[in-house]
């Protein structure tokens, strides 16, 4: 049951507002963040169910500033991947204890930044990586069923994306297009499942106008920081939610 109190709306509003300007402009690195605050107050399957329409949201919103300029075959690839990874996840949504995968994923996030960095500062020298659609694929697997799980499926995607040497804008646009098919995957299974309620949607109305204004602040952002800042800015967001998935799973 969501009561719809000052809690709820201090919580949530500025969760909400985070994820979508995240979503819109960073690469949905730290767009999963919203579901864990909303879990502060409410169940988790509730919480997932509130913010899952939201996100669909924002990802319609997205769509024409960055249409037709992601990566085709990386986002192909990815959504390839996803469909057996949200199989998995609808088979073991009520058995599967998740913590194992988010720990995993959580590692493998750090576990890349230090390697970017690393390679930054010419402690490590590889040449650039060739498109590989299976190793997208498989990448799409674990953001397929992480994103079901958790909305998490952000930093998957985001490790095999950023290895790609993609332009901010490419990288951003192949997020959009990803993450609007994938949600699409998930919402119909939710809805059979009961994730989504009348309370969850009246929610969704609520909050809408700030995942609106958080979409609109992500594209703004997204134009006006320089290529080279916007990836610092993605690091540091992978290392934050990296931590976060760690300590969920640990705690």
């Amino acid at each position: 049951m969501i009561t719809f109190d000052l809690t709820f709306f201090a919580l949530a509003i500025p969760a909400i507002i985070f994820a979508a300007i995240s979503k819109s402009g960073f690469g949905s690195g730290a767009a999963f963040a919203a579901t864990p605050i909303l879990a502060l107050v409410l169940d988790p399957a509730v919480a997932l169910g509130v913010v899952l329409p939201l996100l669909m949201l924002v990802d319609i919103s997205s769509l024409k500033p960055y249409w037709a300029k992601w990566h085709a075959p990386s986002a192909a690839a990815l959504c390839i991947g996803a469909i057996p990874g949200v199989a998995l996840a609808i088979w073991l949504y009520q058995i599967a204890d998740p913590n194992i995968l988010r720990l995993l994923i959580g590692a493998i996030s750090i576990g890349f930044v230090a390697f970017q960095l690393a390679r930054a500062r010419g402690f490590i020298r590889i040449a650039p990586q060739p498109f590989r659609p299976a190793l997208g694929a498989a990448f799409g697997v674990i953001a397929g069923f992480t994103s079901f799980v958790s909305h998490a499926g952000g930093p998957p995607a985001a490790i095999f994306l950023l290895s790609q040497n993609l332009s901010k804008t490419t990288f951003q646009a192949t997020t959009v297009i990803t993450f609007w098919i994938i949600n699409i995957l998930k919402a119909v299974p939710y809805a059979f499942l009961g994730v989504f309620t009348a309370e969850t949607l009246l929610a969704g109305v609520y909050l809408a106008p700030f995942a609106l204004l958080g979409t609109w602040l992500g594209v703004k952002a997204h134009r006006l920081i320089p290529e080279r800042l916007f990836f610092a800015v993605t690091y540091v967001l992978l290392t934050c939610t990296g931590s976060k998935l760690i300590y969920d799973a640990l705690a």
